[in-house]
């Protein structure tokens, strides 16, 4: 990116809290937007965890209607026309997600789901068959409120991905994938509870941090990159490089978790701008191993991120000096790539995720071939940095130097 260049940048996030009990404003949140009835939405193992729901129900009070604790890792568009059957039993004007990515992916494509008023199984039934799950132009998705307990990343986002079986479990053949992005999916609020996220197990908020870190890398490195965004983006990787390492401590450092949170919403900021997505390669490599294999997402990044980096770095610049600046290694005498691929690979150790493919259960090194065409055929690889355009080889390549 020249400094020469113009730049423009669209991103309207709704109201961001970030702090220990700020789940209490749930129900004032709603009220400031004239919203009365709430679905919980949430995964089966949070929608029954007291630690986690009572909170929750005591803030929204009077305005919580009902909850669907059903969402599954599996993000299904059943799941999703489930919640949305049980949003019009109670009848919900309003949803709020409780959990991780899956959760929220779900809980967006209940919304879009329900633009489509008494049509919304025809046109489940029709995406499944046609990979498209279209939002209704006359009519205004049930507005959303999340509220994370991972650290992914992918929540101040107006787009989601399902798995496109009416299978609410999502069990039998392995579904395909597909996507919605609509403006109006944005998150009315997002409520990041320091509090909430002491209950989730350490091995789930590990990988998904890897996978929030990786967010702030790419949009570094996007050519859809601006001023603006570069600086979200390298003070959020500051901000989770120096707080990180708390998530594996008993108990987590208020202070350091705190920075974390800031952290993850500042890498994301602008994500998910209507100029295009601004995450790419690594990515693409984690949504590789996202059918056939039971491994998070953020795994595979902490995996792969060094060895992605090196690829790029061997070729393109990839903003190499900027990501040295915001990991705080800019003023050493090691070569600026290479300072940055230690870091990030400090950053994955001290999560304590796997370094080797190898270490992976259920990949085989004869699975890389398939995992590397998978790879290639990712949309995220059309925003990869400018230059770089790697071939399966390529790909087959950087995934035996990690293997």
């Amino acid at each position: 990116m020249h400094t020469t260049d113009g730049f423009r940048f669209d991103f309207r996030p709704g109201t961001i809290r970030v702090g220990a009990g700020c789940v209490d404003e749930l129900g004032a949140e709603l009220g400031r937007r004239g919203l009365d009835r709430a679905l919980l939405v949430a995964g089966r193992t949070v929608g029954t965890t007291p630690a986690v729901v009572d909170p929750i129900r005591d803030g929204l009070g009077d305005r919580l209607a009902g909850e669907f604790p059903e969402t599954t890792p599996e993000k299904t568009l059943g799941a999703a026309l489930a919640g949305l059957r049980a949003a019009r039993e109670r009848d919900a004007d309003a949803v709020v997600a409780v959990g991780g990515g899956s959760t929220l992916d779900t809980a967006k494509v209940l919304c879009a789901l329900s633009t489509h008023g008494e049509s919304a199984g025809r046109v489940a039934e029709a995406a499944v068959e046609s990979g498209r799950l279209p939002v209704a132009d006359d009519a205004d998705p049930l507005p959303m409120v999340g509220v994370p307990t991972t650290l992914a990343g992918a929540d101040l986002s107006d787009l989601a991905g399902v798995a496109l079986t009416l299978d609410r479990d999502g069990s039998g053949d392995d579904p395909p994938s597909g996507g919605v992005r609509d403006p109006r999916l944005m998150p009315a609020a997002l409520c990041y509870d320091l509090d909430l996220y002491r209950t989730t197990p350490t091995s789930i908020l590990a990988a998904s941090a890897m996978n929030g870190f990786d967010k702030g890398v790419e949009m570094c490195y996007s050519p859809l990159a601006t001023p603006i965004t570069d600086g979200t983006a390298a003070r959020g990787l500051g901000l989770l490089r120096s707080g990180l390492g708390t998530i594996r401590e008993e108990p987590m450092d208020c202070d350091r978790l705190t920075d974390v949170l800031r952290g993850i919403v500042a890498v994301q900021y602008g994500l998910a701008g209507r100029e295009g997505y601004r995450a790419s390669l690594i990515h693409a490599f984690g949504h590789g191993f996202s059918h056939g294999y039971d491994v998070h997402q953020g795994t595979i990044h902490g995996i792969v991120a060094p060895h992605v980096l090196r690829y790029v770095f061997d070729r393109v610049d990839g903003r190499r000096d900027l990501l040295a600046s915001a990991l705080d290694v800019a003023d050493t005498d090691t070569d600026p790539a290479e300072a940055v691929i230690d870091a990030v690979a400090g950053v994955r150790d001290d999560l304590g995720l796997p370094q080797r493919l190898n270490d992976v259960d259920g990949v085989e090194r004869s699975d890389l071939s398939s995992i590397a065409d998978a790879i290639r055929d990712d949309d995220l690889l059309g925003v990869a940095p400018e230059g770089i355009d790697p071939s399966v080889d390529d790909i087959e390549s950087v995934l035996d130097r990690a293997w």
